[in-house]
């Protein structure tokens, strides 16, 4: 592929969990001149580095990194949020004569980068009232019920999601479609991309042992360290998991099966949501377990 000859425009590393995103960017960001910006909801977050698996100091050591571990998680983050923070951090970098290379799984957060936001009504702080007070599965089922295409455009298993999508369609009468068709304008932010990914079985393979990697380092004290934790975060894969390890209601391979099992679940849909709402260059890794052996020279002709 090409990529934009124009330092200032950014290149999105997107891909799901598990893939090798973070040495592919650092790759890519030393052959670029690039620095990166973190695109993932959660790694945002300081006090859980082994859980959300932030990229450690061998790879921040050789490329500046950004949004990674600056919030407390208490804090609510959202894509609004994460758009005008990462915009103000990209003309930082550009301001230095670095590219922005944004890495991350967070589809929904690059989406409202790339394209901004749809307009939305405000909460109605009675409606959230009475819809926070329902349980998930209540949630579910009335937005199945209002909006039988729901599922195929939102995060059924987020009830954050669940919650906001029944509040719009509640206040505006669109569906979910709708609301995404209203989404579908050209970008307003010129950017190159590349979708990385991996087979099937061996995705889930090195999910398997980045799962079984983390249950051996002191993700479980880490969690306990945790104070107040907000909304945002406590949707953080594993966290529950490891919460109930930590407590004793679940044995250590227990534990892994689950996280393990939620976390392949997510890679299933972090891929969907990319191939169905942009339009990257996909790059297969199969095979690679050191992606410093990928021929980036003949797929990127600017670096030859």
């Amino acid at each position: 592929m090409r990529v934009s000859p124009n330092n200032k425009q950014p290149l999105i590393v997107a891909g799901p969990t598990g893939v090798g995103k973070s040495i592919f960017a650092v790759e890519l960001a030393l052959r670029f001149g690039g620095e990166i910006i973190g695109a993932d909801a959660y790694q945002v977050y300081a006090g859980m580095g082994v859980l959300t698996a932030q990229p450690g100091p061998e790879l921040t050591s050789q490329v500046p990194h950004h949004l990674m571990g600056i919030l407390d998680p208490s804090e609510r983050f959202d894509a609004a949020r994460f758009a005008a923070i990462a915009r103000e951090t990209m003309a930082k970098i550009c301001a230095r004569g670095r590219r922005p290379i944004l890495v991350g799984g967070s589809g929904l957060y690059l989406k409202a980068l790339t394209h901004g936001l749809a307009e939305l009504p405000p909460v109605d702080p009675a409606l959230r009232a009475e819809l926070s007070a329902l349980s998930p599965d209540e949630l579910r089922e009335r937005l199945d019920r209002a909006d039988p295409e729901a599922r195929r455009h939102i995060d059924f298993q987020n009830p954050r999601r669940v919650l906001r999508a029944l509040e719009i369609h509640h206040q505006t009468g669109r569906t979910t479609a709708r609301q995404r068709e209203l989404w579908d304008a050209p970008p307003t932010l010129e950017h190159d991309g590349i979708l990385l990914v991996r087979e099937r079985t061996e995705l889930m393979a090195r999910i398997e042992e980045n799962v079984r990697t983390m249950l051996t380092q002191n993700v479980v004290e880490e969690v306990m360290a945790l104070g107040e934790i907000g909304p945002t975060a406590a949707m953080a894969i594993g966290l529950r998991e490891i919460q109930a390890l930590a407590r004793g209601e679940a044995t250590r391979e227990e534990t892994q099966r689950a996280i393990t099992l939620a976390t392949g679940r997510y890679a299933k849909r972090q891929l969907t949501w990319f191939r169905n709402q942009f339009s990257f260059n996909s790059m297969d890794l199969t095979g690679l377990r050191n992606v410093g052996e990928f021929p980036f020279n003949a797929f990127f002709p600017e670096l030859a």
